[in-house]
Parts: C-alpha cells; sequence; structure tokens
C-alpha cells in the first residue's frame, strides 16, 4: 500500500478536496483566521486563497510530501508568507503558546490519535486563540450511523485512514476546548460520508 499512499493516494485526496461544494465551508471558516496561523494538514494548500488581511502569516503543517509540493504553487500566490512544516499533528513541532489561530478542515477524519492531535492544537494555541474547523463526523441518526460504522474499516484503507464515525464534537472537548459557535448539517452527496461539523473552539 506504500505506492498506493505514497504516489497515488495524495493525488486522489486532491481531486475529492477540490469539489465545488465545499468552497462556501472554506470561505466561512478561514474568514475568522487572524494572527500567525496554523493549518493542520495544509494538504494541497486550498485555504490559501481565503485566508484575509487579518492573518500575518500562515504555517502549514503536512505529514505528505507529495501534497506539499502541490501546495507550493497557491503558497507562492498567497497574499501572506506561508511556510510548510512536515510533521504530524500528533507532535507538532512549533513551541507552546505561539499560534493565534488553528485551522482543520477535513483533516481530524484521518489522524490516527485524534484527541492526542486536538491536544497539541491546544498546546500551541496562546491564551484567547481560536481553533476553527470543518470536519465530517458521526450522523445524529442511529441508521446513518451503523452504515458510517460498517463502512469505515473499508474507507480507512482506500481513504488514508479517514473514518466516517468520529464523534467531532466530543473529541474537541476532551482534548479541552470549548465550542463557542458550531454549525451541523449534511452537505450534498452520500449520508455516511457527508455530515459536516462546522465551527469556533477556544482553550480551556
Amino acid at each position: 500500500m506504500s505506492f498506493y499512499n505514497d504516489q497515488v493516494l495524495p493525488h486522489l485526496i486532491n481531486l475529492a478536496m477540490r469539489n465545488r461544494e465545499l468552497r462556501p465551508y472554506r470561505e466561512r471558516v478561514i474568514s475568522h483566521a487572524e494572527g500567525r496561523v496554523l493549518e493542520i494538514g495544509i494538504g494541497s494548500g486550498l485555504n490559501l486563497p481565503f485566508y484575509g488581511n487579518r492573518v500575518e502569516q500562515i504555517l502549514g503543517l503536512e505529514p505528505a510530501a507529495r501534497l506539499l509540493a502541490m501546495a507550493q504553487g497557491r503558497a507562492d500566490r498567497s497574499k501572506q508568507p506561508v511556510t510548510f512544516v512536515a510533521g504530524s499533528a500528533e507532535a507538532i513541532p512549533i513551541e507552546d503558546h505561539s499560534i493565534d489561530t488553528v485551522v482543520t478542515t477535513w483533516t481530524l477524519c484521518s489522524i490516527p490519535d485524534a484527541i492526542g492531535a486536538l491536544k497539541e492544537m491546544r498546546r500551541v494555541l496562546r491564551p484567547g486563540g481560536q481553533l476553527l474547523f470543518v470536519e465530517h463526523g458521526l450522523a445524529p441518526e442511529d441508521t446513518i450511523q451503523r452504515w458510517q460504522n460498517r463502512l469505515t474499516p473499508l474507507w480507512k484503507k482506500i481513504g488514508g485512514g479517514c473514518h466516517l464515525n468520529r464523534p467531532i464534537r466530543t473529541l474537541i472537548e476532551r482534548a479541552g476546548f470549548n465550542i463557542t459557535e458550531l454549525k451541523t448539517g449534511y452537505m450534498k452527496g452520500p449520508k455516511p460520508m457527508t455530515f459536516l461539523y462546522e465551527g469556533l473552539a477556544t482553550p480551556t
């Protein structure tokens, strides 16, 4: 699976994440970013065009070298300076309390230790900093949850570790965040894959 994960999957992720249906979610969430920003799983840089004038610097954390190569062109066109950081969200190589905004979009689903990663995000945030997120995850209906639970083992294999059934709100709160804004609902597409959590959280 290493050839698939290293050479094929990054292109599939880039293609899937370019879905036009995702653009309004990116625009809404990224509009709240300010100061020194850390984007978790920056991927091919699809969020970069949406950062506004209140952002001073963008640090893009990403473990996949091929996705970072794809992101370079968007970084070169960015209005803000962009620095890529190769590494894992479970061990963010950034000093404590040095980030104003952490951004995570469609990323928590595939991090092996999601709570550990969220605790790392909390560590690097300054007091009063913010976590901005758009994530797909566990649906509210029992029938959809059962399908998510059935499909996740196979989905993880073909989707780079992506879980369909993660309880996003619970994970964020258990990691020491207070969710101050939250919208949930389905976007277009099969319901097991499209229940979204969109919001803002602050460290408790």
